[in-house]
């Protein structure tokens, strides 16, 4: 018995954007989370913390962490927890704000961190950034920071 597949043309575009965003994302993600828990024991959520984390020349607001990443300001909190555990980020008081404090990646963090990206780099570029090229990585950028902007409407 053969399975059928209903077609692109037959699902409303919306729909199939929709069914790509979440598929796309679901696999890139779960590849990246194998190859790295293998490689460098670290979970892609606790990598995503860091390549923000990375991405910054100052200490970064556990605050806004939790508004740049996909995770909630519990998951942030225990991914920081369990890096700080590692000796890869440090938590210091805010010189702005004494309620609040900031992070920011140690001296092996940063190591780790660019080792990491090396492997999640090599591990993505044969189904993603091997297969699009410079202008539709820039239009996936736009239309992320588009939804992302809009998540609260």
């Amino acid at each position: 018995m053969t399975k059928k597949k209903i077609a692109q043309a037959e699902m409303p575009a919306a729909d199939y954007a929709f069914y790509g965003l979440v598929w796309a994302g679901t696999v890139m993600a779960d590849r990246v989370d194998r190859v790295l828990t293998k490689a460098h024991d670290l979970p892609v959520s606790w990598f995503e913390v860091l390549l923000w984390l990375a991405s910054s020349t100052d200490p970064v607001p556990a605050s806004v962490l939790g508004n740049s990443t996909m995770l909630s300001r519990s998951q942030v909190s225990r991914v920081v927890d369990a890096l700080q555990g590692r000796g890869l980020v440090v938590r210091t008081p805010s010189p702005r704000d004494a309620r609040s404090v900031e992070v920011s990646l140690t001296p092996e963090g940063r190591r780790l961190f660019e080792a990491a990206d090396a492997t999640r780099r090599e591990c993505l570029a044969p189904v993603f950034t091997d297969l699009l090229d410079e202008e539709e990585l820039r239009t996936l950028g736009r239309v992320w920071q588009k939804l992302k902007a809009n998540k609260n409407a």
